[in-house]
């Protein structure tokens, strides 16, 4: 079967022994719009907040965060599948860092995993992503530690950031946000944090 983001240049790519190649793609928004849109209406995806978007407005979405300086997509592709969505934004431009005290070196991370597929979860799967990303994130990018936010009802999300090594940090009301392009309702959070020397020590 052919590769369709062989053409692509990643920017990041990661092989390992028993799980496969991953690669960090820039999100295009025209192009990954059916995909992304397929995961975010799932009733799992009600956190990310996009259920009931169209197509057309999920390519519209991407199509702005383009535009900024401070926040990138990435579609992550296993062995030619799509595997997640990965957000990233520097903390200081984003309403997190009403919430707390942003460091040098810190970057905020959004992420939405792929349905499982009809085989269900695997062991290790998720683990073995994770750190797939976190190379790019921590490494690629040379940041000292991740951010997360996810929203306190969401429990499966929390549980498994912290079950991949992060630090609990406070629940915190992230704002509104209403501006001519943008709206995000206020948000409890759960902040949670990474070290870089927790996954790569030295």
């Amino acid at each position: 079967m052919s590769d369709p983001y062989a053409s692509r240049t990643a920017v990041h790519e990661q092989a390992t022994d028993g799980f496969g190649t991953v690669r960090v793609l820039r999100l295009v928004p025209e192009a990954d719009a059916a995909v992304i849109h397929r995961w975010v209406n799932e009733d799992r995806a009600v956190f990310w907040g996009m259920t009931g978007l169209t197509e057309r407005q999920v390519a519209e979405t991407y199509a702005h965060l383009d535009t900024l300086a401070t926040h990138h997509a990435f579609l992550v592709v296993r062995d030619s599948e799509p595997v997640a969505l990965l957000q990233t934004y520097e903390p200081e431009s984003d309403r997190v860092s009403e919430c707390y005290d942003v460091r040098p070196g810190d970057i905020g991370v959004h992420l939405l995993l792929a349905p499982a597929g009809p085989g269900g979860t695997r062991s290790g799967w998720t683990a073995g992503l994770v750190a797939s990303i976190a190379g790019y994130v921590l490494l690629g990018l040379d940041r000292r530690r991740v951010v997360v936010d996810p929203d306190v009802r969401n429990e499966k999300a929390v549980t498994r950031f912290l079950e991949l090594g992060f630090t609990a940090g406070p629940v915190v009301v992230l704002p509104e946000i209403d501006l001519p392009d943008v709206y995000l309702p206020e948000k409890k959070a759960q902040l949670a944090f990474l070290d870089r020397e927790v996954l790569f020590p030295g």
